[in-house]
């Protein structure tokens, strides 16, 4: 039997990069996939047909994760269509990176708002269908600079470390619902967006990492599968890190 055989799984923010990562193993461990993007393009569309492959049900989503509302009538999509929901991947996330001195007010509202408040949003909403269910999977996704944090990405890594705070609280509020919640904290990953990065810049990353090399989307996604799944049916309140042990 497949891990996730049955199961309903929302991911935020999953059309390309970590999200799409976690999704298609999902699917290929046999959940059905409710995904969102800001807006469901043909890249959106084209996940959507990936994700069919493995012959789950699919539906995409076009919402601003940022905004309570839309979050709410998201869940409320999901639940109508599937009927229940179990499991919650808060994914979405955007970088305006700058130092401190020279950040604006929009940088810092930006990224909080789309990395952290998002969380709150999608977390409000899932929190009665799954206290219903008296069963439910929370998985935030953070980032090694919420643990350490980064010069120059004083927004991210602030948004990063709340989502830690957000899942850790949830663990404790929810726990005897049913209901568990982990953070994980990617390292260095080869995504589109880091794939554009000078080869001495990947490099002198690399340097710093004692698996020497970046990790991969599949490798979060890996991760992201094992607490979705009953294996992990002990583990709530965590922070996971997969770094290549770059921070430890």
């Amino acid at each position: 039997m497949k891990l996730l055989e049955g199961k309903i799984a929302l991911i935020t923010g999953a059309a390309r990069g970590i999200g799409k990562a976690i999704a298609l193993k999902y699917a290929s461990e046999g959940a059905n996939i409710a995904f969102t993007d800001l807006v469901i393009d043909e890249n959106a569309l084209n996940t959507k047909k990936e994700l069919e492959a493995f012959g789950v049900k699919v539906i995409a989503i076009a919402s601003n994760a940022a905004s309570f509302d839309e979050s709410h009538t998201v869940v409320e999509q999901v639940v109508k269509e599937f009927g229940k929901l179990d499991i919650l991947v808060n994914n979405a996330g955007i970088t305006k990176d700058g130092l401190m001195m020279r950040m604006s007010e929009q940088q810092w509202d930006a990224v909080i708002n789309v990395n952290l408040k998002s969380a709150f949003n999608f977390v409000h909403a899932v929190t009665p269908v799954m206290m219903r269910q008296k069963s439910g999977c929370i998985i935030n996704m953070s980032s090694v600079v919420g643990v350490s944090g980064n010069a120059g990405q004083a927004n991210y890594s602030a948004s990063k470390a709340g989502m830690i705070g957000l899942a850790k609280s949830i663990a404790q509020e929810l726990g005897s619902r049913g209901i568990r919640a982990n953070a994980v904290a990617p390292g260095f990953i080869i995504t589109e967006m880091t794939g554009k990065l000078p080869e001495d810049v990947k490099k002198q990353w690399a340097e710093q990492i004692p698996l020497k090399r970046g990790g991969t989307p599949e490798d979060v996604a890996n991760v992201c599968t094992f607490l979705a799944s009953d294996l992990a049916s002990y583990v709530t309140g965590q922070v996971i890190s997969v770094c290549g042990g770059m921070k430890m």
